[in-house]
């Protein structure tokens, strides 16, 4: 088998061993096996809740100053009394992004021979077995050429293509209707009650249509039934009304599917490969060779959990199995960015206190994490234009709890734009959420330099999300630092004397994203040439933020205090941003910020009852090969890969952490876990390029091709024994860097449009 394919041998007994397909809106996790296929079908916007203004209680800064009177004289308790009363609205219709429908299929017949393989060269999934020396195949695949799931069941003798299709609702309000021409048009709305009243919600409109070559196509008790054709063609497709002005969106599962038919089967899957290679194939990695990758993928994983992580090809996978979830989950015109399950949905975070939502203290953006390295910039559009909806949004929020110009996100959002805090202090009043995701737009541009996009659309969003900060912060009396607060450091607790509390004025998250955030502005205004004075203001006020400080155990202090952690086994480590993706900590540049860094790793990893979870293991390994410790970062992607995924690689986080009640499918340790291996082969931040940076000795031997730099840059590398052999740069814009391999490091100028071509001892030689 290709090394670029998941596949399997037994049937998947339900969701969590089935293959994911999507277009970028349209996702399905395929399951089952030969006698039995369920296709469950997801739609980025079918969500629950609807657009509504959150009530505040607070009367703005007046009420903000006397919280933070209470904090700065140390009585934490009466002031988280009064940030309850003020900045706790009560949880109405958030919402939730829900399952739509499954569509099933039956055959009669056994067989033997199975294999179910999903291949990531051209995003095909396909079953494949025999019966009676009878080979049999089914293929499916999720088209964003032409937004349609198409598949098709054949096999080697005519006539021998039998089975039935039927469809099921996944929430309460769903219609179906069959006509005689094998088509399904069915109806919804995405309805529940555990996160909003269970009357409101996006409404859906799709289709399904059976076409066969010979045989009978006939309609019976509710099922498309297909007998004896020489083969069969499903076609899926669901629109909602989502963002829709009119009723037109209604004739769009018609025409799309239309369409797919006049277009025909071959040609759909050509234009569907076409479009998806346009993106996959612009990354090549080879990490080595591995005997395991004749083994199934489930057998695989066993492997790598019983201790045999000699297998370079499964890291390899993993990491181009990322950049395949993000092809199929979040294109540029995707109405929604990846939620908490991407675009797909076990149902799972549904039926309990989580959503799938947006959480905007990690995992939100760990989705994205990976998108600019690996050469998928397009992809990242969606939550470009998703964060500018909510700075729009932000503005109410600004103005309803703290009395403050700009705008606000917390803890979380919706399809809906909710800025609002979240309904319990404890964990919703992170007064930096939307500045963390607004964080990508600067991301994005450092990787393209898109002089276009800095101007109309991250400098904007970031200016407005300043102007809130500069009015919102207050000095410190003691320290005289700008401060942020009351906010918490997600979702962690502390210790006052025995009290346990989780709110404070100036916590370290806060501190880093503010200072990311003014410094930005100041670089993108005097870039711009535009806003002086506010150039004037930012310059003053970072003058004043506070330094991130060294506890008394050595470690980076979470908080603007040295607090005694109430929760040292907890699965957040957002301080740690200043480290990754962040850039205030680096290895040789605050060597000594850089060590209390590793304490801080070392304490977490070290307790007995870490919260063992996806997104933080993804945080070890991103943050380990930051410290240039690539065996430190491959030890937690092989926990990651072995103990937190399931048999179709996708990651999950386990019972009992932050109320989960079973294995709950969470995407962002894939992409975690991708961007954690483009770290350990190339890092590009604080003004140098970094070759091989913490490569493992487990991949002594491999090569990259298309990797991105900050700076409009490319980067192919190949090493041998563990070493450098050459590398290849090539620019799109004027600039200048740093290269660095290990300790050496060398100035490099970059011209437009030349490759630069490095030797293992960093000489340098290049042609236009």
């Amino acid at each position: 088998m290709s090394d670029l394919k998941l596949w399997y041998t037994s049937a998947a007994l339900d969701w969590s061993q089935g293959l994911p397909i999507g277009n970028g809106r349209i996702g399905s996790v395929v399951y089952g096996g030969i006698e039995k296929e369920t296709w469950s079908m997801t739609e980025v916007t079918y969500w629950s809740g609807k657009t509504e203004r959150i009530e505040s209680q607070s009367k703005g800064k007046a009420d903000l100053d006397q919280m933070r009177q209470h904090f700065f004289a140390g009585d934490y308790k009466r002031g988280e009394e009064l940030a309850q009363k003020a900045l706790q609205p009560k949880k109405q219709n958030f919402g939730t992004n829900l399952q739509m429908c499954n569509l099933i299929l039956n055959v009669e017949h056994q067989g033997g021979d199975l294999q179910r393989v999903l291949n990531l060269k051209n995003a095909i999934f396909h079953t494949s077995y025999s019966v009676n020396g009878n080979n049999f195949t089914w293929e499916i695949f999720a088209s964003h050429a032409d937004d349609i799931v198409a598949s098709r069941f054949w096999s080697e003798h005519k006539g021998s293509i039998s089975f039935t299709l039927g469809i099921e609702g996944l929430t309460d309000n769903f219609t179906q209707r069959f006509a005689e021409d094998a088509t399904i048009t069915f109806e919804g709305q995405a309805t529940e009650t555990m996160h909003s009243d269970g009357t409101c919600g996006v409404f859906c409109q799709g289709m399904v249509k059976v076409v066969a070559q010979g045989g009978t196509v006939i309609v019976e008790d509710n099922q498309i039934v297909v007998r004896n054709a020489d083969e069969a063609c499903i076609y899926f497709t669901a629109n909602t009304d989502y963002g829709k002005n009119d009723d037109s969106w209604l004739n769009e599962s018609e025409r799309q599917l239309a369409q797919a038919i006049a277009l025909g089967y071959a040609k759909l899957k050509e234009n569907h490969i076409s479009d998806y290679h346009r993106l996959y194939g612009r990354v090549n990695l080879d990490l080595g060779h591995s005997d395991a990758s004749r083994l199934p993928t489930d057998e695989r994983i066993r492997l790598l959990q019983n201790g045999q992580d000699d297998d370079p090809l499964l890291f390899a996978l993993f990491y181009q199995y990322g950049r395949y979830l993000t092809i199929s989950g979040s294109r540029a015109d995707s109405p929604l960015p990846l939620n908490l399950q991407g675009i797909w949905n076990d149902g799972e975070a549904n039926r309990m206190q989580w959503s799938c939502d947006y959480h905007l203290d990690i995992n939100t953006q760990m989705n994205y994490f990976p998108t600019e390295i690996s050469n998928l910039a397009e992809c990242h559009i969606p939550l470009m234009s998703y964060i500018e909806q909510l700075s729009l949004a932000g503005r109410t929020a600004a103005h309803d709890f703290y009395g403050c110009e700009g705008w606000v996100a917390h803890v979380f959002s919706n399809a809906w734009g909710f800025t609002a805090p979240g309904w319990e202090t404890s964990w919703g009043l992170n007064v930096t959420g939307g500045l963390w995701i607004a964080s990508q737009l600067r991301e994005h541009y450092e990787y393209s330099l898109d002089r276009e996009f800095l101007a109309q659309r991250a400098y904007p969003v970031m200016k407005e999300a300043a102007a809130f900060f500069l009015d919102y912060m207050t000095l410190h009396p003691q320290y005289g630092w700008l401060v942020t607060g009351p906010s918490n450091s997600p979702e962690n607790s502390f210790y006052i004397e025995d009290n346990v509390h989780q709110l404070s004025m100036g916590s370290t998250l806060d501190q880093v994203l503010v200072r990311d955030l003014f410094a930005f502005c100041l670089e993108a205004a005097d870039t711009l040439q535009v806003d002086f004075d506010m150039q004037t203001k930012l310059k003053q006020a970072i003058a004043k933020l506070p330094p991130l400080r060294i506890g008394n155990r050595g470690q980076l202090q979470e908080w603007l205090e040295d607090y005694k952690e109430a929760q040292p086994d907890h699965r957040h480590l957002s301080h740690l941003i200043s480290l990754h993706p962040g850039n205030q900590i680096t290895l040789r540049g605050t060597p000594e910020l850089s060590a209390a860094a590793r304490i801080t790793l070392e304490n977490r990893m070290s307790r007995e009852a870490l919260e063992d979870v996806e997104f933080t293991v993804a945080s070890f390994a991103a943050s380990f090969a930051r410290l240039e410790d690539g065996e430190h970062a491959y030890k937690h992607l092989t926990h990651l890969i072995g103990q937190l995924s399931f048999d179709n690689l996708l990651t999950f986080s386990k019972p009992g952490i932050a109320g989960a009640e079973k294995h709950i499918f969470v995407v962002d340790g894939n992409f975690g876990g991708t961007a954690a291996i483009a770290e350990m082969l190339l890092q590009s931040h604080a003004g140098e390029i970094n070759l091989l940076p913490a490569l493992p000795k487990k991949w002594h031997t491999g090569k990259v091709s298309g990797l991105r730099a900050k700076g409009n840059i490319e980067v192919d590398i190949v090493w041998e024994n563990g070493e450098l052999m050459e590398a290849t740069i090539q620019a799109f814009s004027a600039g200048q860097t740093f290269l660095r391999y290990r300790e050496q490091s060398v100035p490099l100028v970059l011209r437009p449009d030349y490759v630069y071509r490095i030797d293992k001892q960093l000489n340098v030689t290049h042609k236009e």
